[in-house]
């Protein structure tokens, strides 16, 4: 039996139609080390740096070194199902974490997966976790102030939105309590704000938690967490996943606060993987450069153009300390990238000065541009008079016969500490903050005994609160001081019924 010509020409046209066309060609390297958190591929020539890898058994890692020979991988999460000889294979996917609406009140961990154990979130948006700093044209200078809700930052180193402000001291000296305490004062200041925990302890993040939903503040948070059990890359990740989360409500043009607490154990975490990835040796030994590691995530943080929305995402990155060395590798990179420190002093959070918040070492390069003009009137020689009183503190310890100039001075000095001293989760609205720093720039605190300047703080605006709520509302609402008068009379009329306590009137 013949077979014609155009028989098998029509039988394997009719093949090819009948095939389908979901031919996949996908790239895949074999594993030639796995442990520690990391893992070498030999065969994925293609790779991008950043690029998403699957391994056989559904893990995920992200390439970061591109070798002649093979891809450093890190690996996200656990690493023990992974042997070598397995096989990895490409995405196509830069690596990139969900954002959106629905990320915030929960905790998640640098994978953007849920670790409340309040369900799934529905989210179909993702972005990129490293993404490029805008440019010098696609900003704006910081004009508006983010109030902290703490007296000694508001009215010495005010942060505006948009800043990178440094949270830097020793450890146990109150560092995560002023940013808590930040986030705890943007209630109903149309403000998202994002906490990323790096080797935190589950149970000290549980309890930070717990204190934001206390005060309402977990309906406007984030929470990104990597706990000190999680492998080396999840702890690098972290405040990358934080930033790109930050970024999708900064260029939908709202407003960000994100602090990451803290960048110390951040730079552990990526010294670890860069030698285990064989990276050379930089700087103090530290592979790669750390310095670029943090700049360019700290670089994010800014004040958007009105052309892009007018967004903006304020940073708090904090730094641990040794023995109060702020001169250390580290510590001094930090410094340069910010625009300003708020020190810790551990000195002073030992002798009850809380938050222990050094005026001399402390510094905001934005100032008064941060503040609203009331507060910079009424903190304008605060910070003069804070370091002229330590100075003249020391020097009265050796000498007993002052002259009446030099004892105002201390006087005025030790009520000016005492006013700056604040509770824990206490945040103050700006306009009390201005009434009392009034108050004492006025001298209505030089007669009130030391021991009774808080409770005065407390009573004199519940007194405003009660009588003069339109004075408070005019400096909430305009941003200036209401006429020096009613506000002198208002606080004389205050003072004839402050009553100060007996054991104070005895020591005063």
């Amino acid at each position: 039996m013949s077979i014609k010509a155009e028989e098998i020409s029509s039988l394997i046209k009719q093949q090819l139609d009948d095939y389908s066309n979901d031919l996949a060609v996908e790239e895949v390297g074999t594993v030639t080390y796995v442990g520690d958190g990391i893992a070498r591929a030999h065969g994925l020539d293609n790779a991008m740096a950043n690029e998403l890898l699957e391994f056989e058994n559904g893990s995920y890692g992200m390439a970061q070194n591109l070798e002649a020979n093979d891809v450093g991988i890190i690996i996200m999460g656990s690493f023990d199902d992974i042997r070598e000889g397995d096989t990895v294979k490409r995405t196509g996917r830069i690596m990139e974490v969900p954002v959106g609406d629905a990320m915030i009140g929960r905790v998640v961990n640098p994978l953007g997966q849920a670790i409340d154990g309040l369900g799934e979130m529905k989210t179909d948006t993702t972005r990129p976790i490293e993404f490029k700093a805008p440019g010098v044209m696609q900003r704006q200078s910081v004009s508006e102030p983010l109030q902290t809700g703490l007296k000694a930052i508001d009215s010495l180193v005010p942060i505006g939105r948009g800043q990178r402000e440094l949270i830097i001291g020793d450890r146990k000296t109150g560092k995560t309590s002023v940013a808590i305490d930040t986030i705890i004062n943007q209630k109903d200041q149309d403000m998202i704000c994002i906490y990323v925990a790096i080797g935190q302890k589950d149970s000290t993040v549980r309890s930070q938690v717990e204190a934001l939903k206390k005060y309402g503040a977990m309906d406007y948070t984030i929470v990104v967490t990597a706990g000190p059990s999680e492998p080396a890359p999840m702890l690098y990740l972290a405040p990358y996943a934080g930033a790109a989360m930050g970024e999708y409500f900064m260029y939908n043009g709202k407003h960000v606060l994100i602090i990451y607490d803290d960048l110390t154990k951040q730079a552990a975490a990526y010294r670890e993987i860069s030698l285990l990835l064989r990276r050379p040796p930089g700087r103090e030994a530290y592979p790669g450069d750390i310095f670029y590691t943090h700049s360019r995530l700290l670089e994010r943080a800014a004040k958007l153009s009105d052309k892009l929305g007018g967004g903006s995402m304020t940073a708090l990155p904090v730094i641990e300390t040794q023995a109060g060395d702020i001169s250390a590798y580290i510590p001094t990179n930090v410094i340069s990238i910010t625009d300003g420190q708020i020190f810790l002093d551990s000195d002073l959070f030992y002798s009850g000065t809380r938050p222990a918040i050094d005026a001399g070492a402390s510094v905001s390069r934005v100032g008064g541009d941060a503040q609203i003009k009331a507060m910079k009137k009424v903190a304008g020689t605060l910070r003069v008079d804070l370091a002229s009183y330590r100075e003249l503190e020391s020097f009265s310890q050796f000498g007993s016969d002052l002259d009446a100039a030099t004892q105002a001075k201390l006087n005025r000095g030790r009520r000016t500490v005492e006013v700056l001293k604040q509770p824990v989760h206490k945040p103050l609205p700006v306009e009390k903050q201005v009434l009392i720093l009034y108050a004492l720039r006025q001298g209505f605190l030089d007669s009130v005994p030391v021991s009774d300047i808080l409770r005065y703080e407390s009573e004199v605006a519940d007194y405003f609160d009660a009588k003069y709520s339109d004075l408070l509302k005019q400096i909430a609402t305009t941003g200036q001081l209401p006429d020096g008068d009613k506000f002198d009379n208002a606080l004389k009329e205050f003072a004839k019924v402050f009553k100060t306590s007996a054991t104070a009137t005895a020591n005063k």
